[in-house]
């Protein structure tokens, strides 16, 4: 029998970059509350003090279907948290959840947990280059083909807003960052600022702002956890003194107001 009064509740938690400090308190508390907790090995980890005591499963990358269906068939009579990194709702876990929890047609409890997603914490570590509009592409062709991923690539640069680019690179796809920078500068001057962010807000975190001309010094320094902000039309390096400190993005009030 499930521990709380009220059982067959399934949350699906965005963890944001990782630690306990970036998570919600909803988070938290959907965490706290739960009787499993279920999850990708590498985002459990660092949860460990939060999880202690709890029924927790762990899995690898590439079984987030199995990983659904345990969790929907579990949360019929427990309270089930399902753990995705950043927000679940962008390239997480709560659409494949909620995909699993339509076909099995039962009537489960789904609660949708927000979190930070990867943009925002790379953008925070940089400055503000997403100021205004922007869009955010992923460069896996696990699930999407890659003549679809270009096509997206030349309609986002197009517009001449920020690109974030998830996924940019690993082993078993070296050269589909290479082949997003080609197309960028197909739009972008080569004095685009660039900026490379490596496990934001986790141990091992690395910063880099350079170019859209340069970036190709810098491919090697890319990886599965690191998130790439090319900068738009109006992005800028962003100085402190005669320090550059990161990338903005003005949003226009110079255009509005004297300041």
């Amino acid at each position: 029998m499930p521990s709380h009064a009220e059982p067959g509740i399934l949350y699906i938690v965005g963890t944001g970059p990782g630690t306990p400090d970036q998570m919600t308190l909803d988070a938290v508390r959907a965490i706290q509350s739960a009787d499993y907790v279920i999850g990708n090995a590498s985002y459990l980890t660092p949860l460990s003090d939060l999880v202690a005591g709890k029924n927790v499963i762990r899995s690898g990358m590439g079984k987030e279907v199995e990983r659904a269906q345990q969790a929907v068939e579990l949360a019929r009579d427990h309270v089930v948290a399902m753990v995705s990194g950043g927000d679940p709702g962008v390239y997480g876990m709560a659409s494949i959840v909620l995909e699993v929890v339509e076909k099995c047609g039962v009537a489960i409890d789904v609660r949708v947990i927000p979190g930070v997603t990867a943009a925002n914490a790379a953008a925070s570590r940089v400055g503000s280059p997403l100021s205004g509009d922007f869009c955010v592409i992923s460069l896996s062709d696990l699930l999407t083909p890659m003549p679809e991923i270009e096509r997206r690539l030349n309609a986002a640069f197009s517009m001449g807003v920020p690109v974030v680019l998830y996924n940019p690179k690993s082993r078993g796809r070296p050269h589909n960052l290479g082949r997003a920078l080609e197309i960028a500068v197909q739009y972008h001057g080569p004095g685009t600022p660039v900026a490379v962010v490596k496990n934001a807000y986790r141990d091992g975190e690395q910063v880099m702002v350079t170019t859209l001309g340069d970036m190709g010094d810098h491919i090697d320094d890319v990886d599965m956890h690191s998130t790439v902000i090319i900068g738009g039309n109006e992005s800028r390096l962003f100085r402190s003194g005669s320090h550059v400190k990161g990338i903005i993005t003005p949003r226009g009030y110079h255009r509005k107001y004297v300041y």
